[in-house]
This record gives structure tokens, sequence and C-alpha cells, in this order.
């Protein structure tokens, strides 16, 4: 927003009333969103959104591919290991994690190219994707490929830089499905955050300010990396007790 250089944003959900939700914010912020409800896992409605932003806007100056899925989103079952999760559960994640965010950097890189302002694209992965969890088996190899993804995308589109950021355990409905799911709410969220050197959930706002950074020109010779924001649990292979 006008805080990081950004004063206009296109926002596109697929749920109407989050995006809503969240152009309210834009607003409040002093920017001026552009909604737009997109199915990630439709070619065409993802074509449509980068069309429409690069039209409203003259160019695009910045992109990010934010949207994910975990299996415990898109299934009740509880049984989601790597050898009796359900091919139409692993395409699901797939398509949203992985193949929205390529056809998303396809479909802008040529708006891209031409903006005169730095322009850069930021990719959320995850921890998952660099070190495995048990029940996520499709999240957390689509997020591995996201990293991956941010990496020859730095190379095949520069001068338009590409980095990535790899959240730990945040407060944010998809962890909390997450915890739900399990038998035990409570115990989930303390397995996931005793690695921590920081013993606590992360806040949503500790993520969007390392992700706007990357987006900005203060980190115009950074391409090609993954942000870790995990409060620590990587450092060491402990668990506190």
């Amino acid at each position: 927003m006008p805080r990081t250089g950004a004063d206009r944003m296109l926002d596109s959900d697929r749920n109407a009333r989050t995006a809503a939700l969240t152009a309210e914010s834009v607003r409040a912020a002093g920017a001026k969103p552009e909604v737009i409800v997109c199915d990630l896992r439709v070619r065409d409605d993802i074509e449509t959104m980068v069309t429409r932003a690069a039209e409203r806007f003259d160019g695009l100056d910045v992109l990010v591919n934010n949207a994910g899925v975990i299996e415990s989103t898109v299934t009740t079952d509880h049984d989601r290991a790597v050898d009796s999760l359900s091919e139409e559960v692993w395409d699901a994640v797939y398509e949203v994690n992985l193949k929205a965010a390529w056809l998303t950097t396809k479909f802008a890189a040529p708006y891209l190219r031409r903006s005169p302002r730095g322009p850069a694209i930021v990719n959320a992965a995850s921890v998952s994707g660099l070190v495995g969890f048990p029940d996520s088996p499709a999240y957390g190899v689509t997020k591995a490929r996201v990293i991956h993804l941010t990496k020859v995308t730095a190379v095949d589109l520069a001068p338009v830089r590409c980095n990535c950021f790899c959240p730990g355990v945040i407060d944010t409905p998809l962890a909390r499905s997450f915890f739900a799911a399990g038998e035990d709410r409570d115990a989930r969220e303390r397995e996931l955050t005793a690695p921590q050197s920081v013993d606590r959930l992360g806040r949503p706002e500790e993520v969007a300010r390392p992700a706007c950074f990357l987006a900005s020109d203060s980190a115009a010779f950074i391409t090609g990396a993954a942000y870790v924001i995990d409060g620590g649990a990587l450092a060491w292979r402990g668990v506190k007790g």
C-alpha cells in the first residue's frame, strides 16, 4: 500500500466475500483496489485476471502469487498420507499451489518485462517445501516446486526479479484448518511450534512485511532467493522441553 510505495492493486480471490474484505483493508491503507473473482484451477480465469489488471493499471510492476491450499482444506478424510491420499485431492492442491503460480507468471511476464519500475515477482512457498511434514504430501511437494519455480523464473525472466518466502506456523485460516483436522487441535499446534525459538504462532503481518520488502526497490539486488520466516524452527533439529 502507500506505506510500501504501492497505490494500486488487483485483489483476486475465488471467494467474493473474502476478496471484498481484502479490498476494504487496501482502501483503509489509502490505496485503490480492483477486485476480480478468479478460480485458480481454471486457466481462462487466470488469463482474464492478469489481462484485466494490466489493462486497468496500464501495465504490471509486481506479481504476488500468494494463493495456497493444503489437503485438510479440500478433504475431510483424516487419512492423508502419501500412500492413501486421493488423486482428486492431489490434483486440487497441485493446480492451486503450483500450476496456477506458473500460469499467472506466464501470463504476467510480458507486462512485467515492459515495466520501467524494477519489476518483481514474489511467490508464497513454505517451510513444508524444505522439510517433510506428515499428512500433507501434496502441499509439501508443491511448495518445494514453488521454491524451484522461483529460481528458474529468476533466471528466465531476468532482469525481472523473482523471490519467495517460506513461512512456518502462522496464525492464518489455513493453519487453523490444519490444526482442527487433527484428533487434538491444541496438541497439533504445540507439536508444530515446539521446534521454534520464538515460542508462539507467527503473525500474518510478520510475513507480509518481508513479502513487501522483496517486492520493493530495497531488494533490487535480490533474486532467486527463498526467505525462511519460521521463528527459528529450521535452525536446529531439537524440540523444546
